[in-house]
């Protein structure tokens, strides 16, 4: 067994597997982009794509400087400072197969906590042309009713003090911005990576909103000036395991710290709009567009919101993995009305891409066993998540006088779920920003049935919708007396 860098990668032979490794010369390569946030989804996405360019011998001009924001992000700069930025990525076939590619178009790493100075000058350099962003969903601060910035998060509140030393992505971002001005450096822009509504849009506004509290005249600046393009993103991307460790090291020989599974299938939809040039994306299979909403919707109402529709009510009934609930006939059914009666029908026309296929192919890939996507990592971080993905296509069903008893189900299954013990007496553990919160509603639905959904922060008014309601209060009373198995199986019945 080999243990990855940069003087072993091209020997790479030591398994019984064939692995791929970079054709190109990476001392070549300069940091064109900086991104923050670096976990599996960028590194089996947006780094990948890079990677693919790379070795059809473009964008060598583009390579990434990853930047870990948070403390726990020294695990990440660790494991890839020591493989000289390298790191194994291995697709999952559904028929067993393993694709096995090592991945080499991150070329710096930088640790925001230890030194927030060397990632502003990063991010001031007129080489960095792009930041680009996975914080997850959270990480905008969106506040959940008005729509607008939330600065009370103590680390928001801490960047905003005048003369304070940046720690959080808005002060980085928005310090490396001023000082681009100062300098007469061309502006970058801010391309958001994360599945949320309008991605772009959403950043281009919280960036500016924390700029205007810091310096109204840089927040007008950035508006003018500073592109954030919207994008779509997708390949589910589980998260390591020692044994994805275990495996890399068996079947291609290689010692790999922090290796990505992901299923085969990727999609980036990406707007055109950039300030200082862009990678050739289009090139290496994503697609540039002048309006990425359509795709967005699609993606985040039929995935995203169908991830919701499986996890909670798939856990409750004992399994532990999205393939398991996909090989249950009568979840796939559930899963499908969702798709094809309540999601499809909020959608607009999605240019080139046929709804019917597209539900009938997140089927397959949800069924994927050997991704072993777990039902946990569904669950957790619902807060940011259901009021995202779910709650607009329930708004949009009753407004529209559409179906709806199939998504109360699920936000109802989520309320259960956050009672913090499953149907079989073995406790759940909540992972949410927001758990206390909702274990503590959750713990009052035998006695008001509408304690968790009175929360108006994620839910605005459904709690005062007498359809909505009427769904919702049936479908958690037949949870508690019935189970998950007999919820789903009449919500097929219909």
């Amino acid at each position: 067994m080999t243990a990855l860098s940069a003087e072993t990668v091209s020997s790479l032979a030591g398994g019984d597997l064939p692995l791929a490794v970079p054709q190109y010369d990476r001392s070549r390569l300069r940091a064109g982009i900086v991104h923050l946030g670096v976990g599996g989804f960028h590194r089996a996405h947006q780094a990948m794509y890079l990677d693919r360019l790379m070795n059809a011998g473009e964008a060598f001009d583009w390579a990434i400087c990853g930047v870990g924001v948070l403390p726990h992000d020294a695990r990440m700069r660790d494991a890839l400072t020591s493989q000289d930025g390298l790191y194994t990525l291995v697709l999952k076939h559904p028929d067993g197969t393993l694709e096995g590619r090592v991945i080499g178009s991150i070329v710096e790493f930088l640790l925001a906590p230890d030194d927030p100075e060397a990632v502003i000058e990063k991010l001031a350099s007129p080489e960095i042309r792009i930041a680009s962003l996975t914080v997850t969903e959270g990480g905008y601060h969106v506040h959940p009713v008005t729509g607008e910035f939330d600065a009370d998060d103590p680390a928001v509140r801490a960047d905003l003090e005048p003369g304070a030393v940046p720690a959080t992505t808005f002060g980085l971002v928005t310090e490396a911005l001023r000082r681009r001005r100062y300098r007469g450096v061309p502006p970058l822009t801010v391309q958001s990576c994360d599945n949320i509504q309008g991605n772009g849009d959403v950043a281009r506004r919280m960036f500016t909103a924390f700029a205007r509290l810091k310096d109204p005249e840089l927040a007008g600046w950035i508006e003018e000036h500073v592109p954030f393009p919207d994008s779509m993103v997708d390949r589910i991307t589980p998260v390591t395991t020692d044994d994805d460790r275990a495996m890399v090291a068996r079947r291609f020989g290689v010692d790999d710290a922090w290796p990505v599974v992901a299923e085969p299938f990727t999609q980036w939809v990406v707007e055109d709009r950039f300030a200082a040039g862009r990678p050739p994306y289009e090139k290496v299979g994503a697609q540039l567009v002048d309006d990425v909403e359509p795709y967005e919707l699609m993606k985040l109402r039929l995935l995203n919101a169908s991830h919701q529709a499986l996890c909670y009510l798939g856990y409750l009934a004992g399994y532990r993995y999205a393939h398991e609930v996909c090989s249950d006939e009568t979840f796939v059914r559930f899963l499908r009305d969702y798709m094809a009666r309540e999601g499809a029908p909020t959608l607009m026309p999605v240019p080139g891409v046929g709804l019917e296929e597209y539900q009938a192919t997140l089927i397959e890939r949800f069924a994927n066993p050997h991704v072993r996507d777990t039902l946990a990592r569904l669950c957790a971080e619902s807060s940011d998540r259901i009021p995202s993905w779910l709650v607009p296509v329930i708004r949009a069903n009753l407004a529209a006088g559409g179906e709806v008893h199939r998504s109360a189900a699920v936000v109802a299954a989520w309320a259960r779920y956050d009672e913090g013990v499953d149907e079989q007496g073995e406790p759940i553990t909540v992972v949410d920003r927001l758990a206390d919160r909702l274990r503590a509603a959750a713990a009052r639905n035998h006695d008001d049935p509408l304690a968790f959904v009175r929360d108006e922060e994620l839910f605005g008014d459904l709690a005062s919708e007498p359809r909505f309601v009427e769904a919702y209060v049936a479908a958690l009373d037949s949870l508690h007396t019935l189970g998950a198995r007999a919820t789903v199986e009449n919500l097929v019945a219909g």
